[in-house]
């Protein structure tokens, strides 16, 4: 039922990945990934085949480029693209998003994500916390579930979940890494998010960062604990006041050692690097923790 497209991002294997699901009517996409990987989930589709008319209804998990990026193309082409409600108006104009990247990677831009272009408002609808999204004869459900990102669903049909980062990263087997990037990381609300998807006894997930997933319970447990750690490895850096640029070599070497660690082998720790890069992490990270004792200090 569910044909899994391997993005091929950076030309690092399972690193991204896109959904499509068959229906009565064709099929719905979960995920498109940036537009600088657009020609591989093309051929990706191709090789099911399945043409790009085909495909009727578009589901973003949040806005992030590697998620989001190319919803624009489907868009045009008449794809009916559905959002969380705070990342629609980034979605009609993604002026604002995509200048605030261009201040992160810089002239990376073009090669990591390509073009990001607005979308009618016609082709773009908000969906509401378990609102049922009916297509194709298939019934969708929306949880939002924030802590990665605020604008964050986690779409479910029937017993499978597609969790996009809220259910963390996992490539090959190996273990299951939070990605962390600002300015959204909130470890409580993600914390209750990991008890939503729990609580939807699902047999499967389908992980954007990669693949499918069947020990589920197991998964989630690992996922709260790996974020756990994350924060408690960060707080001596964040009390010190140390600063992003000099914690980045030490965690990325604490990141890929706990993965080498468990046995992931060095090609698929580049695919975890592309996937979930450990700089991104410091900064959002950092940034949460101030966020935590502000709010802890408003609360006193």
């Amino acid at each position: 039922m569910v044909k899994t497209i391997d993005l091929n991002f950076l030309e690092k294997p399972k690193s991204i990945a896109a959904f499509a699901v068959a229906d009565e009517a064709g099929y719905t996409l979960v995920e498109c990934g940036p537009y600088s990987t657009h020609d591989t989930l093309l051929r990706g589709l191709a090789e099911h085949d399945i043409e790009p008319q085909q495909v009727h209804t578009l589901l973003l998990s949040h806005i992030h480029f590697d998620h989001a990026g190319a919803a624009w193309w489907w868009a045009r082409q008449g794809t009916q693209v559905y959002v969380h409600p705070r990342g629609h108006k980034h979605m009609l104009d993604p002026t604002r998003l995509y200048n605030s990247a261009r201040q992160i990677y810089g002239s990376r831009m073009e090669e990591l994500w390509g073009k990001m272009e607005a979308i009618a408002p016609e082709r773009l609808t908000a969906v509401d916390d378990r609102q049922v999204v009916e297509r194709g004869g298939r019934r969708w459900t929306a949880h939002h579930t924030p802590g990665h990102a605020s604008h964050h669903i986690a779409w479910q049909l029937d017993d499978a979940v597609f969790t996009g980062d809220v259910g963390g990263c996992r490539i090959n087997g190996g273990p299951v890494v939070p990605p962390c990037p600002p300015p959204d990381i909130d470890s409580e609300a993600w914390h209750e998010s990991i008890a939503r998807l729990r609580s939807l006894d699902a047999a499967r997930f389908y992980l954007t960062h990669y693949g499918e997933i069947t020990d589920v319970n197991d998964h989630l447990n690992e996922l709260g604990d790996r974020l756990d750690s994350y924060l408690q490895w960060m707080e001596p850096y964040y009390r010190d006041g140390a600063r992003a640029e000099t914690v980045e070599p030490l965690f990325k070497q604490f990141y890929s050692g706990e993965l080498r660690e468990a046995g992931v082998s060095e090609a698929d720790l580049e695919s975890y690097l592309a996937a979930n890069p450990p700089y991104m992490s410091v900064t959002g990270l950092l940034r949460w923790l101030r966020i935590r004792d502000e709010r802890a200090a408003a609360d006193a």
